[in-house]
Parts: structure tokens; sequence; C-alpha cells
């Protein structure tokens, strides 16, 4: 016979668990369990040995049910995919140093929006912006901009575009957001030339047309997916043109018969139209991705140098900090979207650019070994295939067989969706479990183990996996075996 509910919470473990975890979540915890024991016994689920089994361990039901209750849902896992921007997964980790000023700055109160010298309100930005200038430098161009003054969008804005000494940056909450915040400060009511093969779709359904949709912005799409020229984009002009825009391909890439006009073209039509030139990075590296042995991926410096005036990126990805989006380019277009009152629904916490902050001084200090994604991005094959080496000797003999083999991490999050790195991988199996089984488990333990499965094993690719992690890897593995 089932306790009641009164019982079950003055018995001396449960009794403990509402001293420690109060009356309301354990009288919850216990209703839970009592119900679902009522109902295992009303299906038949349980015979008369696995009712008497349950209801001998019912207070470390309880106990267990009160974990699951109270627990977090956003858990720390271990990333051992080999995809270091694994948006699934929170894409780039932050650096410690990250994490030590967010500690500080949520801890306490802080200047967020206070001049410590005047003693009046101050701005959020003036926290990374001098950093943001240190990186991108005060001279971005690439000589003088041109004066030619030609075609309506010059002569609508009364001139030709000025030139701008250094570029300036604000900080939204991602870069879903900075193309909305872009799209409507600078052409609201007007439209926007884009190739009919940069209109991307990325995760979770983010559409440029649609977020060009909601900018209030009007799409102007020229070319055939596979081929534009920059006359397709001379073409397009109107009264109405506002903007140029160029999108990174992010997770996808075109090849065989193609074309697409260089950076070059696309800066030398925008001076002569006297409309800006806008770029959806979507990454946005700060670091030379060839020194790594990426081709092709481009930089912010890049495109800033070349004479695009606006750029957005995500800090998440390449760049290795905070969920933000960030729009950097010349100053009066910048100051405009500041002004928009989309902005201040947009912006980002102190946490936000504590964490940034953090990040981007590690820039400026050349210490790229503190930013986890970028370390990751720079390990040696050989140093991986060591750390495996060392791994597979911490497996407790066991029905695994554990080979170490050649394989290929990406980075991830859009970014350089064809380069690969190699890496040296654990491939686990098992005669008595799938490697679908094995997975689940893995990914079920805590802590819990994301792997890939390629054929019939699970594969372990210690390039995302922090090496103070590798000995949790081998717990878990020691303790999930059939």
């Amino acid at each position: 016979m089932l306790p009641s509910v009164d019982e079950l919470m003055h018995s001396p473990r449960v009794s403990a668990l509402t001293a420690d975890h109060g009356h309301a979540a354990a009288l919850d915890a216990v209703r839970a369990v009592l119900e679902r024991l009522r109902r295992e016994i009303g299906s038949g689920e349980l015979d008369d040995r696995g009712v008497d089994l349950a209801l001998s361990n019912l207070e470390v039901a309880v106990e267990g049910q009160l974990r699951q209750d109270l627990g977090y849902s956003l858990r720390p896992v271990v990333n051992a995919t080999g995809v270091i921007l694994h948006t699934n997964l929170g894409r780039a980790p932050l650096a410690e140093v990250a994490l030590e000023h967010v500690r500080q700055a949520g801890a306490a109160y802080s200047n967020l929006e206070f001049d410590l010298k005047s003693g009046n309100r101050g701005q959020r930005d003036v926290h990374v912006e001098h950093l943001f200038r240190k990186l991108l430098g005060d001279n971005y161009r690439r000589g003088e901009v041109s004066t030619k003054s030609t075609g309506l969008g010059s002569a609508r804005r009364g001139g030709p575009v000025p030139r701008q000494a250094a570029v300036s940056t604000i900080v939204v909450n991602n870069n879903a957001a900075a193309v909305l915040l872009a799209l409507n400060t600078l052409a609201e009511a007007g439209e926007v030339i884009v190739s009919r093969g940069e209109l991307v779709e990325i995760g979770g359904s983010f559409r440029i047309p649609d977020v060009m949709t909601k900018s209030g912005a009007i799409l102007r799409e020229v070319g055939t997916t596979n081929r534009t020229r920059i006359s397709d984009y001379a073409r397009a002009f109107n009264d109405r043109t506002r903007l140029l825009l160029r999108v990174h391909r992010s997770n996808f890439e075109i090849t065989g018969f193609t074309k697409q006009p260089s950076v070059d073209e696309m800066v030398t039509l925008s001076r002569d139209r006297g409309v800006p030139l806008m770029e959806d990075l979507g990454s946005g590296a700060l670091f030379d991705m060839r020194a790594i042995g990426i081709i092709g991926e481009p930089g912010l410096l890049d495109s800033l140098r070349s004479g695009v005036d606006i750029v957005t990126y995500s800090g998440d990805k390449l760049l290795g900090g905070p969920q933000a989006g960030l729009i950097s380019g010349r100053q009066d277009l910048v100051a405009r979207m500041r002004s928009n009152s989309l902005f201040r629904a947009l912006r980002v916490d102190k946490l936000t650019y504590a964490a940034l902050e953090a990040t981007l001084l590690a820039y400026v200090k050349r210490d790229h070994d503190a930013i986890p994604a970028l370390r990751m991005m720079r390990l040696s094959k050989e140093e991986i295939g060591n750390r495996a080496e060392a791994l597979r000797a911490r497996f407790a003999p066991s029905p695994w067989r554990v080979a170490i083999v050649d394989g290929e991490s990406i980075i991830g999050g859009g970014a350089a969706p064809s380069a690969v790195l190699p890496t040296r991988l654990l491939a686990l199996s098992c005669k008595d479990l799938s490697a679908e089984e094995l997975a689940a488990r893995l990914r079920t333990s805590d802590p819990p183990v994301i792997a890939r499965v390629a054929e019939g094993r699970v594969l372990l690719d210690l390039r995302t996996v922090f090496p103070e992690q590798d000995c949790s890897i081998a717990d878990v593995v020691n303790r999930i075996g059939p």
C-alpha cells in the first residue's frame, strides 16, 4: 500500500530534504513520485517485486525528483564533436579573463552609464569603443574616397560620401539585430541591391529577405544564383536606391560556373553612385585565418580597408567573445544607427559589455591563446594526437574497441564552410552497443559528452575538449559500459 503524502513528508530523509530545499519544493517532489508510482502500478508496468523495490526506495526517488526539479536546465557539456563554433552548444566559450570580468561587473554596481570624471550620465559604448579603435586603426581606408558624384544617390544626400578618419563601432544583441538596425537606419522605405546568390538562410530560419522586410527596406535582387556581375548592380540603381549590400554566404559555397564582383568593384560603384556599401560578414575574424591554413575567409579589417562603409558581424563566432552583434564602419553612418530608437531596444547589458571588453583586451595584448576558440583553431594534429593517446591509456579494460584515427575538425558557426583542420580522433565501438546507443549514453551522462557518429563508431575529437575535461571523458566511458 502506498504511503500518504503526509507520511512520506515526515519520513527522516524527506524531512531533511525539506529543511534544505523548502517545504513547497519537497511537497511537489513527493506528489510527483507517488503519482508516477501509482500510474505504473495501475498500468501493470511493475510486478509485485518491482512494487516492493519502489516502495523501499521512495525517499531516494524523492531526492532524485528534487534534483531534477531544482537543477539548472542550462548545463555545461563536453564538446567532443570537433566543431569549434557549435551553434547548438553555445558557440565560442569565453576566456577566463572574460568570465572574471563578468563576475566583477555582475556582482556589484558599475559605471555602465556613468562618467566617473564628470559625475554625469555616460554612454555604455565607451567601454569597448576605445579598444575597437586600437584594433581597427585610425586610418582603415585604403587611399582617398572618390569625390566623383554621379547618380541620384549622391545628389539626394547633398554631395559625395565624406572621407572618414576613423571607424566607429556599436554593439547590439546579435548579428541579426545588427543587420536589422543597419538596414532600417540606412534604407527604410528605400531599395537595397543584393545578389540573388547571397539571399542566404542560416540557422533558426533567419533569412536575409525576411529581415529586410522587417527593417522596412525593399529588396532589389540582381543577377542569378551562381553568377552576378558588377553591371547587374549598376543597372539596378534608381531614385529609390539607398544601399548596396554584400552578404557572406555563411554555411554554404557556390562552386563551378560562378561569378561574383570583387569588394573593390563594389566599393568603386558605391563611391561613383554616392550610395553606402554594407557587408554582412557574419563571423568577422579579427585575426588572419591564413595563419591556420584557412584561405578565402574574409576578415573585418580586409573589408574596412577595402572601403566598405558598414560591416556587421557576430561577437561569439570567430571573434571568440559573447553573443553580440557588432556594427563597425563610417562614423557618420554609425552615429545615425546609434540615434535610431531601435538601438535602445537591441542594445546589450553590462555582462555582455564586460565579456566583450575583456575579449577585445586580449586581442590588444595579442594574447590569442587566452581566447579558447582561437586556441583550439591553433592546435596541431600532433598535439591532439598526443592527448588522444594519453586519454586512451586512461580507459579501463572493458568491451570497448578504441582506435586513434585521422580526421577533420571544422570551424562551424557559418565560418569558412568548406575549410577543415586536420586532427586525430578517438574512435569507440562496442559489440554489445550500437554507435547510436553509445552516443546516447555519453550524451546522458554526468557531465554530458557530445560526440559524433560515423561509420558505426563514436568519434571523439579533443580539439574542442578542454584539457582539464579529458579525465571527465575517461570517467564517463569507464562507467557507462554495457
